[in-house]
């Protein structure tokens, strides 16, 4: 009988510690996840409020440089495009897009002094670049939270119960290859 209940005991503490790993790393990967959903919730409302900004500024810049249409339709789409973008693949694409038409459409305004004079503009310029500091560092831990989930989920024991429970790679927020070449801007003959 001795033997018997001590065989007992360990198959109870057996199971006990092993449901025990199971809700603790459950818990720990829930934990992660909602990290990561966090962390990409700060990356769009930064990538929101750049958008936010952006009718503004192009008004702005439409007051003195009426005749550079091309630019501003193009920073439209690219809003557009940033605002109704779903994965964070297409986030990504669709911010590289208006990084870009934004980089063209600021140095237009190196052709217009009295504009890069204007009070409006420069507040709205300080703005934007506050914006584009906030989105950096919003991407940067968005792409640490999902290194830390991604490799919680692969590592030995926990990668059991996620893949039991379901718990998916998460996707990291990936410059567009070619974004970090400078745009192309051709000022002939144009200015103020």
């Amino acid at each position: 009988m001795n033997n018997k209940a001590s065989a007992i005991l360990a198959i109870v503490v057996v199971v006990a510690f092993l449901l025990l790993f199971a809700f603790s790393s459950y818990n720990g990967l829930v934990a992660a996840e909602e990290n990561v959903n966090s962390k990409w919730s700060q990356v769009e409302n930064q990538l929101q409020r750049r958008a936010d900004l952006i009718p503004n500024l192009v008004e702005t810049v439409k007051g003195y440089a009426a005749h550079e249409q091309e630019i501003f339709t193009e920073v439209t789409r690219a809003r557009e495009k940033l605002i109704s973008a779903g994965s964070v693949a297409e986030k990504a694409q669709a911010d590289a897009e208006l990084t870009s038409a934004l980089s063209r459409l600021l140095a237009i305004v190196e052709n217009y002094p009295t504009l890069k004079a204007d009070a409006n503009f420069r507040q709205l310029a300080d703005e934007l670049a506050g914006t584009e500091n906030r989105i950096a560092v919003a991407r940067m831990d968005y792409n640490n939270a999902v290194q830390r989930y991604n490799s919680r989920i692969r590592s030995f024991p926990t990668v059991i119960i996620a893949k039991i429970m379901g718990f998916e790679k998460k996707e990291y927020f990936k410059a567009e290859e070619g974004a970090y070449e400078a745009p192309k801007v051709d000022f002939s003959g144009k200015g103020e």
